[in-house]
């Protein structure tokens, strides 16, 4: 079974009851320092940590004087401008003088599903662990309206931790997992260790929002759960209010594991595999031989572009006799890709007139 210490890339969803005291509408500083002690201690295991949090709107509201109840929409984005800063300072001022360098990033439901902007935001986060940074995730409120928005930050960090290639996902709750029923109204709840199905009885256990303030309940988590599951990413829910939550999941706190059954890998691949291609590119022998080998296909060895595609369209990969080799998502749009085919990576610039990435399609982005 999947766990903390096994994992090598973990995402952790922070709602905001956890985060915003609800009666004051202040930020609950111990219990933030307690988790950037923890999130310390993975950062030293060598371990790559992404944290999605709600709470802009929830600290901004208090700043605007809002008064407590549903919002409109455009209170809810203006409170979410002036929270998002707010949230922003205090990863900052927590995890900094802990060595730990933060960034924001702000998404909505349109830079998942294009996949141009998916392509792009999943390059913008894994440069940023490149660096040994922690991405603070959030829903960009400022600009989402109903037709982009998740409408819930469960549904967002099981995007972000598909996109990110994530092997755990982690959703710090008011309640320690799963149960038969709700447990603050069936004392014969019983809580569930572990979920390897989602199936029609675990979807019926699910109940509403229980947190004032927040917007997700155990139906968004089971949502959450079935996208982390097929991206190949094992998710957990457990109790979230205590100090030092990861550390106490590490020492055996209750929760529900849903178990994937791939690795993010192998599950990124199945994905890409199940495309229809939107083109075809042809290759020569060379880059054949390179692509066999598990190398990335470079321009030098395109020999023919077919069909009008954008990046992030699927494309098939053919070989000089026109079997296909393989099939990955284009890193250029069939114009750009026409223009550097047969050149070598170093004149890309200066034939596009901008510095892009060197592989066309890259092999993370490719299934033989």
């Amino acid at each position: 079974m999947a766990s903390l210490k096994s994992a090598k890339r973990i995402t952790v969803k922070i709602g905001s009851a956890l985060l915003v005291d609800a009666v004051s509408g202040d930020l609950r500083l111990d219990w933030l320092r307690s988790l950037a002690a923890d999130i310390a201690v993975l950062k030293g295991q060598g371990k790559d940590v992404i944290i999605v949090s709600s709470g802009s709107i929830a600290l901004g509201r208090r700043v605007l004087g809002l008064a407590a109840g549903d919002l409109l929409l455009e209170q809810a984005q203006a409170a979410a401008a002036v929270g998002q800063i707010r949230l922003a300072r205090a990863y900052e001022e927590v995890l900094g003088p802990l060595g730990i360098k933060t960034a924001q990033v702000l998404l909505t439901l349109e830079d998942s599903a294009d996949r141009r902007r998916y392509l792009n935001s999943r390059a913008t986060l894994n440069t940023l662990l490149g660096f040994g940074v922690v991405p603070i995730v959030n829903e960009n409120d400022t600009v989402a309206t109903d037709e982009i928005r998740f409408g819930d930050n469960d549904r967002l960090a099981a995007q972000v931790a598909g996109m990110a290639g994530a092997d755990v996902l982690l959703l710090l709750s008011d309640v320690d997992g799963l149960y038969t029923a709700n447990p603050q109204r069936d004392p014969a709840a019983v809580r569930l260790d572990v979920v390897k199905e989602i199936t029609p009885q675990i979807e019926a256990m699910a109940g509403d929002a229980g947190s004032i303030g927040a917007k997700g309940g155990m139906k968004t988590k089971i949502m959450a759960a079935k996208v982390a599951m097929l991206a190949g990413c094992a998710m957990a829910i457990t109790q979230g209010a205590v100090l030092n939550p990861l550390q106490a999941l590490m020492e055996g706190a209750n929760c529900t594991w849903f178990e994937a059954k791939d690795n993010p890998h192998t599950a990124r691949k199945r994905w890409i595999s199940g495309m229809k291609p939107q083109g075809e590119l042809r290759v020569d022998a060379g880059a054949a031989a390179a692509l066999k080998c598990g190398k990335s296909l470079l321009a030098a060895g395109v020999t023919h572009v077919s069909e009008d595609f954008s990046r992030g369209d699927p494309v098939s990969i053919v070989g000089p006799d026109g079997a296909e080799l393989a099939k990955g998502l284009a890193g250029y749009n069939a114009v750009e890709i026409g223009l550097v085919a047969g050149k070598q990576s170093h004149q890309i610039e200066a034939i596009l007139g901008y510095a892009g990435r060197t592989a066309l399609i890259h092999r993370d982005d490719m299934v033989m």
